[in-house]
């Protein structure tokens, strides 16, 4: 298997739908290993995993939660244009990864994938990276994993992953640093650094995703504002730690000494936009689709409420969400310009120059 390949790139001769790029990339990764999960080769989203699979026998856990998530999301895509069988296809696929996922479970949380010679990695057996931050977030993403687990490896996540005094949340834990198993150039960082079990801030994300998802408003909103930058720098002392500007997302912070609490890779990073993401369309839950403005909050109890301008093509939409029973979750009623409408329906968008008004209540 290549691991690197530099070349210039060159415009094809083939053009195709955008559909059809997507498709070809889902079908491309329908290969599976010994326990049913997708191929890991050199890297799945951690790229310094670069050995776990590069004799072509590795899986990884992680890519087939997220797997699943792609295929559930564009089989009704495909079926629309058509494409039935392609549509059948993913959906049987699918299907076979949610099984395959389940053996994954170590007791109390999932591993993270499988070395080429079916060594498991991200097990509580495992001296260093016993667990692993996006296995267990994207069990609760992609709506697949058992609940009671998926629940016990959020928790498992918290506890051995979340360092709060330090403001850390860690992609894995302990690090890479004498084992005998190579997982590839992940391993030639320090112990704490980057991917290598520091804070990597895309995956942190994630976690606050799958903790709101679990409808844990509280916990969501604390460890958001935990990651959120300003709040490594509010003090001299912070500000010495940090070493970055404190505006603007970092790709990653350092969680040993003597470097604890240092960022790195800022204005260099995908988390500001998974970030902004988290913040409104999964903590203050305002989402657009193609069916219509999507409401479902998950904030903490405490807040009485809050309200949100968005602006869409030539109108705006004026959401005001109010938590009279202080659930933080859970939408009883939507109204629309006064007049009431689906609570568990998206509600419908109108490009008409005016301005709307939202209002919805949280359930008691």
């Amino acid at each position: 298997m290549v691991s690197d390949r530099f070349v210039l790139p060159e415009i094809s001769e083939e053009d195709a739908t955008l559909f059809e790029h997507c498709a070809r990339a889902l079908d491309h990764s329908l290969a599976i290993g010994r326990h049913g999960l997708p191929l890991m080769g050199t890297g799945d989203w951690n790229d310094g995993m670069s050995r776990i699979g590069e004799a072509g026998q590795g899986e990884s856990v992680w890519l087939g939660w997220f797997l699943h998530a792609a295929l559930a999301a564009f089989a009704p895509i495909a079926a629309v244009r058509g494409e039935g069988p392609r549509a059948e296809a993913w959906r049987a696929h699918a299907q076979g990864l949610a099984t395959a996922l389940e053996t994954a479970w170590d007791g109390e949380w999932y591993l993270r994938a499988y070395d080429d010679d079916g060594t498991p990695l991200g097990s509580h057996t495992d001296a260093e990276c016993s667990i692993d931050a996006i296995a267990q977030s994207w069990a609760v993403i992609s709506g697949v994993a058992q609940p009671a687990r998926a629940a016990q490896a959020m928790a498992s996540l918290e506890q051995h992953l979340v360092r709060r005094a330090e403001k850390l949340l860690l992609v894995l834990d302990p690090p890479f640093d004498k084992t005998a198993h190579d997982p590839g150039s992940i391993k030639g960082y320090p112990p704490g650094l980057r991917e290598n079990g520091g804070q990597y801030t895309h995956a942190a994300m994630w976690s606050v995703m799958a903790f709101a998802r679990l409808g844990a408003g509280d916990k969501a909103a604390a460890l958001f504002a935990m990651l959120n930058p300003i709040n490594h720098a509010l003090t001299p002392a912070d500000v010495a730690a940090y070493q970055v500007v404190p505006y603007v997302a970092t790709a990653d912070i350092y969680s040993t000494a003597p470097h604890v609490g240092r960022g790195g890779w800022s204005w260099y990073t995908g988390s500001a936009g998974w970030m902004q993401r988290v913040g409104i369309e999964t903590i203050l839950g305002v989402r657009i689709s193609v069916a219509g403005l999507h409401i479902a909050p998950c904030v903490p109890a405490a807040w009485p409420g809050y309200s949100v301008t968005l602006a869409w093509r030539s109108s705006r939409y004026a959401i005001t969400v109010e938590n009279p029973g202080h659930t933080g979750k859970g939408v009883a009623a939507i109204t629309l310009d006064g007049v009431a409408v689906p609570a568990t329906a998206p509600v419908a968008l109108a490009d008409d120059g005016a301005t709307h008004e939202v209002r919805v209540t949280l359930q008691h």
